[in-house]
C-alpha cells in the first residue's frame, strides 16, 4: 500500500550541485536525465538543458542496450556491485574522490544527530 505525501510528486528527490563554472542537477523522479548548465556557453545561448545520459560515452552505459533506451531504478545497484568488484580486482579506491570509511561514518553520525534534534526538538552536539 502506498501513501500520498505530497499530490503530483512520485518520488521527487532533486540534487543540485553549484560552481563558478555552471550547475548540474538530478531528479530521481527523471533518472536517465541530467540538467546542466555551463557559463562557458555563448552568451546568447546560456541556460540549463536536458543531457539524456544513455550514450555508450557515459559511464556504465556501454554494458546496457542501445542509446536511447533507459535503464530503470534497479540497474544502479548492477552499476554499484560491477564498480565494487572492479575497484577489488584492480587494486582500486572504491570511494569517490578519496573519500573514506571514516568519511562515511562521519556522515552517520551528522545524520543520526540531525534526526535526534528533529526528534527532541532542540539542538544536538556532533562530536568529531
Amino acid at each position: 500500500m502506498f501513501f500520498v505525501v505530497c499530490a503530483g510528486r512520485k518520488n521527487y528527490e532533486r540534487i543540485e550541485i553549484h560552481g563558478t563554472e555552471g550547475s548540474i542537477l538530478f531528479n530521481l523522479e527523471r533518472l536517465n536525465e541530467l540538467e546542466i548548465y555551463s557559463s562557458k556557453d555563448p552568451a546568447d545561448r546560456r541556460g540549463y538543458r536536458t543531457v539524456l545520459v544513455t550514450e555508450p560515452a557515459h559511464p556504465y552505459m556501454k554494458n546496457w542496450w542501445g542509446p536511447g533506451h533507459v535503464i530503470g531504478w534497479e540497474h544502479t545497484f548492477t552499476h554499484e556491485i560491477y564498480h565494487l568488484v572492479n575497484c577489488i580486482a584492480t587494486d582500486s579506491n572504491v570511494a569517490p574522490y578519496g573519500a573514506t570509511f571514516y568519511d562515511g561514518l562521519r556522515n552517520n553520525q551528522i545524520l543520526e544527530a540531525i534526526a535526534e534534534a528533529a526528534g527532541e526538538e532542540r539542538w544536538t552536539g556532533c562530536a568529531p
